[in-house]
């Protein structure tokens, strides 16, 4: 995954009258665009938008365990992480690299096992399911990992593991091969009845993955960097906004997952217990209910931008996927943008919805699910733009 440095925004109040000057026909460009294409925006993006001030609850949620430290896994048979899970929810994210140049570059295949550490048999009932075919193309990965994890309504999956009995958690990465620099992403909420262990490895294709974990005693040191790996308490936020959002007020702006307004998860690493952070937090579902009203009569346009476009040779593009619910509670999972892969940077922006005006309600709420998208650079800056309808 790709997270680059942080650093401070300071507004002034320059900066700010700035940042609401609209440029002339911004409305008709986005309202005349669909949900998820990219919308040129000359002289209007910047990261000076002023914030909103945001509530943020942790909600109910499984044990989340992410396994991005090493990314590239460069030794050919090595267990990539192992974390002992307690019976209840868990969710895994799973994003590794056949990273293998020693002795040569090699096909390898990297999978995820699960051991019943209980004395009883546990059942394992997968509740949501995302698995890609390896490739080097991260950027679509990453989006339609959340689109298929978003998606996903697992039925009658159960399997029984015996005591001590290991087992693939996802058959398919058992079937696949992956070549040298190609990206291995899985994405799972599953239910468990008994502790247990779980791991990422490394080994032979010819290999099964429990078979491998029987034979393979390197588990690779953990180096901080990346995402990080390690099992996390929180995986679920609720965000709301702490003063109601007025059209009249101009443009603002949502950012989490910045490291900053929005720190990232802490967990532990190991047997041990070290000190554990996730740096994107992601894998993290971000529920959000922003309440807003249009004392002026226009409408919102939500959209987003590739804001560090030029920090790094890993932030020249971003894709993301994002559920909106509706007033009728209908969800709608998209992946942005639609009409391209990526976006780039200024002065593309996405158009994510276009939220309209209700006479009969004082107050309306926007409703969606965001998780910080893979491969991409972060923070994803959620602006709201008033429009003209």
């Amino acid at each position: 995954m790709r997270i680059l440095p942080l650093f401070s925004i300071v507004l002034s109040m320059a900066a700010a009258a700035q940042a609401q000057t609209q440029p002339e026909g911004l409305s008709k460009k986005l309202t005349s665009a669909r949900p998820g294409d990219i919308v040129l925006l000359d002289g209007f993006l910047t990261e000076k938008f002023p914030k909103i001030s945001f509530q943020q609850a942790i909600q109910p949620g499984p044990q989340f365990i992410i396994s991005d430290d090493p990314e590239y896994i460069r030794i050919p048979e090595a267990i990539a992480l192992q974390e002992e899970v307690s019976p209840g929810a868990v969710r895994l994210y799973l994003y590794n690299v056949n990273g293998v140049t020693a002795p040569q570059k090699m096909p390898r295949k990297i999978s995820a096992v699960i051991k019943n550490l209980g004395k009883e048999n546990m059942r394992i009932r997968m509740l949501k399911y995302s698995s890609q075919k390896p490739s080097t193309n991260y950027f679509q990965i990453g989006k339609q990992g959340l689109q298929d994890f978003f998606s996903s309504n697992e039925v009658n999956n159960l399997r029984v593991v015996k005591p001590g009995e290991v087992i693939a958690i996802d058959e398919k990465l058992e079937k696949q091969l992956v070549q040298y620099d190609e990206l291995v992403h899985g994405f799972y909420e599953f239910v468990i009845d008994q502790p247990a262990q779980i791991s990422v490895l490394q080994t032979a294709p010819e290999k099964s993955g429990p078979k491998a974990f029987a034979t393979i005693d390197t588990l690779i040191p953990f180096s901080h960097v990346n995402a990080g790996r390690g099992v996390f308490p929180v995986s679920n936020y609720k965000i709301t906004n702490k003063d109601i959002i007025d059209t009249k007020n101009g443009v603002c702006q949502l950012v989490v997952a910045d490291g900053e307004d929005d720190p990232w998860i802490t967990g532990t690493i190991g047997a041990d217990k070290q000190e554990a952070k996730n740096a994107g937090n992601y894998g993290v579902l971000y529920n959000t209910q922003l309440k807003w009203k249009s004392t002026n009569g226009k409408g919102l346009a939500l959209i987003t931008w590739n804001a560090r476009s030029d920090n790094g040779q890993w932030c020249g593009g971003m894709g993301l996927t994002m559920v909106l619910t509706d007033a009728r509670m209908k969800k709608t999972v998209r992946q942005y943008p639609t009409n391209q892969l990526i976006t780039k940077g200024a002065p593309e922006a996405i158009l994510i919805e276009i939220f309209k005006p209700d006479p009969t309600k004082e107050i309306q709420e926007i409703n969606f699910t965001y998780s910080p998208p893979g491969a991409s650079c972060l923070p994803t800056p959620l602006i709201l733009v008033p429009v003209d309808l």
